[in-house]
């Protein structure tokens, strides 16, 4: 089992096309930064943060299964979201995605879809949260699970509605 994440960033990458192939550089090392007082620096030995994020699945020291939520700095908020509707709310892969997903700004601000459930909104709104609806879901990021039943092996697999985009499995 392989999760990959093909991304360019930023759009068309580094705008540098390998010539007479089509094929545009990335450029993943943007938010590097060589500056040691950095909190980024790029060093030896440090995990620097970055959004290319693939994700991959345990059960009891089993393969369970690679997924991935792209979306630059949504990234790492949709993988959370992801697992805790698969772990917690025992959701279906196609369904883990499907539900609706809110986003971190800053400070107390989070960004919700329209979709999200008003009640929770609310109460985070008397805890003092600042939440700002949506108008588009294209912020939220695109995602897709292939999961292995540990007890069958039937392979099962969901793709985001958000967005086109496909799974595969064999």
């Amino acid at each position: 089992m392989v999760s990959f994440i093909q991304s360019n960033y930023m759009g068309f990458g580094s705008g540098v096309v390998v010539p007479g192939t089509g094929i545009a550089l990335q450029n993943r090392g943007h938010d590097f930064s060589l500056d040691p007082t950095h909190f980024n620096c790029l060093k030896g030995g440090k995990k620097t943060y970055h959004t290319i994020i693939p994700g991959f699945l345990t059960k009891d020291n089993q393969p369970f299964g690679p997924f991935g939520v792209m979306g630059g700095y949504m990234q790492p908020q949709g993988h959370v979201q992801v697992i805790m509707n698969t772990i917690d709310f025992h959701l279906h892969p196609q369904a883990a995605l499907d539900a609706p997903r809110w986003q971190w700004k800053k400070d107390k601000t989070v960004e919700v879809e329209k979709s999200f459930p008003s009640h929770i909104t609310e109460d985070l709104v008397r805890k003092g949260h600042d939440i700002k609806v949506a108008v588009d879901s294209g912020s939220f990021g695109r995602g897709q699970i292939i999961w292995r039943n540990s007890e069958t092996g039937v392979l099962m697999g969901g793709t985001e509605s958000r967005t086109d985009g496909a799974i595969a499995s064999w």
